[in-house]
């Protein structure tokens, strides 16, 4: 299979799929003449006198200030320099990755000024796995992903450090290793590389792909779980939730009533005197598939997201380039709030279960020992997944709530 940059729709599985090199990525002759002609209109602006935004002038509050085409690239390296300014420790080598692939889909479309030998250079980087190094820490996501994305492609100037294997190497050398030049950026260059969400993306992707294996993994430890508790399977009958359709509840009971397929148990509840079971085990299709509701929502924002473009400002004709907030990362933000609670109920839900089941009955042993008292059984691994489920609601403050002013209130 092979993706085209800038033409194709990229999805969360197509992404990773590049990433692993399972997939191959190229730029079509389309893509390349957008990314031309787009460049063609950068030059334009950046030769003329009108006061561009990133083009020929300031960043930020220095917005005002115009600089001179002498000092155009000047300008566009240090704005990678000044930026790259993010600390903590460097984030995960597949996160760089993914950043760079998203990145050069965003910059293939054509709205971002850049030329094609960037673009390519970066497209090098990915096939070779020269990978940056980027703090994990830097990104307030209002003003975009400013110091990730300036981390991400300092090596192009020969600063900043690359990963080769698990050890960090200088850019300079790694470069010099591949016979690869340090580019000169030239005007717009810099601000398209560093303005957008990527970082905020990588991120979102990654989660989406532990959150399916996760949610997967949910319904069936809950099946496990209500097997050994002898519980009743009538929760998860259709005719339940049609009548309450949301996505997410509907398959969930759907794959609950797969994996009770053929089961003992089943049979065992045709005459069984039991009104109803705990709420842990009853309602999985209504908190299993509120938190699959959560999935599929920022799964779609995602996908919309790693097809556009978020770079600023958008460069729409010789005389026209649009300043605007296409950076702007609460869109996801707000999404992975809401899947960070997701993720977190499934464990509180797991949580409780665990609990059940050490309570000793319906033929349940005590702490699941039958030597209660020369050992604990299971009682310690149930405080482990309390503690658990405690940290994970700490970890549920939405960051997208809070707001701080940066750049002189710009």
């Amino acid at each position: 299979m092979t993706f085209k940059y800038g033409i194709d729709q990229l999805t969360v599985d197509t992404v990773l799929a590049i990433s692993k090199g399972k997939t191959k990525a190229i730029i079509t002759n389309e893509a390349k003449e957008n990314v031309l002609e787009s460049r063609r209109k950068v030059e334009t602006m950046a030769n003329g006198d009108k006061a561009v935004y990133g083009i020929n002038t300031g960043f930020g509050p220095l917005c005002d200030v115009q600089i001179t085409p002498k000092e155009t690239s000047k300008l566009q390296e240090n704005l990678l320099i000044t930026h790259a300014v993010g600390v903590g420790n460097p984030i995960d080598k597949e996160l760089s990755k993914i950043m760079m692939i998203c990145k050069v889909h965003a910059l293939c479309q054509g709205f971002s000024g850049i030329r094609l030998e960037v673009i390519e250079r970066i497209i090098y980087c990915i096939e070779n796995n020269l990978l940056p190094v980027v703090p994990e820490q830097g990104s307030v996501g209002a003003s975009g992903d400013l110091a990730p994305l300036s981390h991400l492609f300092l090596p192009l100037l020969g600063e900043g450090e690359f990963w080769i294997g698990n050890e960090i190497v200088v850019a300079k050398e790694v470069l010099s290793t591949h016979n690869l030049p340090i580019i000169q950026l030239q005007a717009k260059e810099g601000l398209a590389l560093i303005n957008g969400t990527q970082f905020i993306l990588a991120h979102a992707i990654k989660g989406l792909q532990k959150m399916s294996y996760l949610l997967d993994l949910a319904d069936v430890a809950g099946a496990m779980s209500i097997e050994g508790y002898q519980g009743s399977s009538s929760p998860f009958k259709e005719a339940l939730h049609v009548i309450r359709p949301f996505k997410g509840n509907l398959k969930v009971a759907e794959r609950m009533r797969m994996l009770f397929k053929g089961s003992e148990n089943n049979t065992s509840h045709e005459s069984c005197e039991r009104v109803q079971d705990p709420y842990s085990m009853r309602c999985i299709p209504q908190v299993h598939g509120a938190s699959r509701n959560a999935y599929y929502h920022l799964n779609e924002l995602a996908e919309i997201e790693m097809n556009s473009v978020t770079d600023n400002p958008i460069i729409i004709s010789e005389t026209e380039a649009i300043s605007g907030g296409n950076f702007h990362g609460q869109p996801l933000a707000m999404a992975l709030d809401y899947g960070a609670i997701a993720a977190s109920e499934l464990g509180n839900i797991a949580d409780r279960r665990c609990y059940l089941l050490l309570e000793g009955k319906f033929g349940l042993p005590r702490l699941l020992t039958q030597a209660g008292g020369l050992n604990s059984g299971f009682m310690i691994p149930q405080y482990t997944t309390a503690a658990l489920v405690t940290e994970n609601k700490s970890l549920c403050f939405p960051p997208s709530a809070d707001s701080i002013p940066t750049s002189l209130g710009q």
